[in-house]
């Protein structure tokens, strides 16, 4: 991932960090759980994706970051909503298990 994209992520996701709603942040949707949210950035013709939960009180899980590659238009491929998936998976039983007794 090119460093000026990274750049603009990183800053945007330290907001979140903060409990601020990035510019440009959006839900993910396409399928995709209510709690996803995206953001997007185009650099040198391509486009790429931060995929992040924000549905815990105490954390902030980046679920997936990629370049995306569609030959269907402006949908995500099917392979990159399946990591999200997962990974949100992943993101809800690591917080049960390391933050469930400090709600």
């Amino acid at each position: 991932m090119p460093a000026p994209v990274q750049d603009v992520f990183g800053a945007a996701l330290l907001d979140v960090q903060y409990g601020d709603h990035p510019d440009g942040a959006k839900p993910f949707g396409e399928g995709v759980p209510r709690g996803v949210m995206k953001l997007v950035e185009d650099f040198d013709r391509d486009t790429y994706r931060a995929a992040y939960t924000i549905s815990f009180p105490n954390a902030v899980y980046v679920l997936h970051v990629f370049k995306k590659k569609s030959a269907s238009g402006l949908a995500t491929p099917k392979p990159d909503k399946d990591t999200i998936r997962a990974r949100l998976k992943a993101a809800e039983d690591h917080y049960r298990r390391t933050y469930a007794q400090e709600d």
